[in-house]
């Protein structure tokens, strides 16, 4: 499989990802600095999306439903060279359902997301996967 994304910026203006029909904005100006996201953010949000398209996939292929999936995702930035460091998450997953075994979750999630080990491979990995029943 091959990917393809296009961004764009102007000179002293903040910048856009075009992805498929999106437009993500980003931050690459001070002035949006407290309000857009900025290439660290999306680096993780590259990941937690990873994850949580994980959960769906797996949920089919483990056949457990569930209704929600959060994640929290933290990172270290290192400064010298610049660069991540120690990503933890938690993800929590809101399901009723027994069959729900998330230890082979963890474990698939692991082993076959792509942005996953692309960034293991760089940084270290930790965290947790959790159940919460539907209220």
């Amino acid at each position: 499989m091959n990917y393809q994304i296009k961004a764009s910026s102007l000179s002293n203006e903040d910048a856009v990802i075009h992805i498929k029909e999106s437009n993500i904005d980003f931050g690459t100006t001070s002035k949006t600095a407290d309000t857009l996201p900025n290439p660290a953010e999306l680096f993780l949000g590259s990941f937690a999306a990873c994850m949580l398209k994980n959960v769906d996939r797996f949920s089919t292929m483990m056949k457990f439903n569930y209704s929600k999936a959060t994640l929290d995702v933290n990172a270290t930035r290192l400064e010298n060279p610049p660069r991540m460091d120690n990503i933890i998450y938690n993800l929590t997953i809101y399901s009723n359902d027994k069959k729900l075994n998330t230890d082979l979750l963890k474990k698939n999630i692991e082993k076959y997301g792509t942005i996953y080990n692309t960034i293991k491979l760089s940084c270290a990995i930790s965290g947790t996967i959790k159940t919460l029943e539907n209220v």
